[in-house]
């Protein structure tokens, strides 16, 4: 199903005059002459991709996450580097599932008629910029139940001050308005959780409109219990805000408080 899902997608990249760049395991790296080019190719991605149906009864349906940005690059031994891939590779960390991801500076430069399509999400910081990134979705399908998106007075005019402290094993990381972590067994998280019922990498926290969100990235899924709620919230490849105060367990319910299983409160920030 993964091979057919590249085929398929590699194909709608093709067509629309871009080329692979490289593969990486089940994700593509791929390059367009034209803004407007990687706009329709990422489109007919995600419209290729939600009419693919399994082969075979048991098969689960896959989906995929699609992320452009617009800029220079630079180009060395086949490879592609620069600011524009660390944003956009940024931006596929944020990504979900059947959805396309942009910046507002990309959405600038696409045509009038496809900027239409695109609508403002929210902000975010990117290692190496001194300042945020506006991040944008592509509205790649009609959808009358589309949720409607803050404008940036709006969200200004509602975000809280507050910061989330994430505790794990005696150590504690911060994450700061705007800011966002990624937690799971590997050594490159932000977080590091020591427990084989962890994901490499397996989830994210990230600030959004005023409150923190985690998505889950897992094999096993998240679980978030939040203090004085009965009942505990299991995410598989889905996010949710977490509450004031709880805990997060990895790939596991967090009765018992094992080692897959994080404490995080909000805290207002001091001026």
């Amino acid at each position: 199903m993964i091979s057919r899902m590249l085929d398929l997608v590699q194909q709608k990249v093709t067509d629309s005059g871009g080329k692979v760049v490289k593969s990486l395991g089940d994700g593509l790296v791929c390059q367009f002459g034209e803004v407007d080019a990687a706009f329709r190719a990422a489109c007919e991605m995600q419209s290729a991709a939600a009419q693919l149906e399994p082969e075979a009864e048991h098969d689960h349906k896959l989906a995929i996450k699609v992320v452009f940005t617009w800029g220079p690059v630079v180009t060395e031994g086949g490879d592609v580097f620069g600011d524009t891939v660390n944003v956009c590779s940024r931006l596929e960390g944020m990504a979900n599932a059947d959805q396309v991801l942009t910046t507002q500076e990309t959405v600038e430069a696409l045509s009038p008629e496809l900027r239409q399509h695109c609508r403002p999400l929210f902000a975010v910081s990117v290692r190496g910029r001194s300042g945020d990134v506006n991040v944008s979705e592509v509205l790649w399908r009609p959808d009358p139940d589309i949720t409607e998106a803050f404008g940036k007075e709006e969200l200004a005019a509602t975000r809280r001050d507050w910061i989330l402290k994430l505790s794990y094993n005696g150590d504690t990381v911060v994450v700061e308005p705007r800011g966002s972590i990624k937690i799971g067994r590997d050594r490159t998280n932000d977080m590091v959780v020591n427990s084989t019922k962890a994901s490499r990498v397996h989830a994210r926290i990230y600030e959004r409109g005023g409150n923190f969100v985690i998505a889950d990235q897992s094999s096993n899924g998240t679980y978030v219990a939040i203090d004085g709620n009965e009942r505990e919230v299991t995410l598989r490849r889905e996010e949710t805000v977490l509450g004031e105060r709880g805990y997060i367990g990895l790939g596991s319910p967090t009765a018992g408080h094992g080692d897959h299983v994080l404490r995080y409160r909000l805290e207002g920030r001091k001026p």
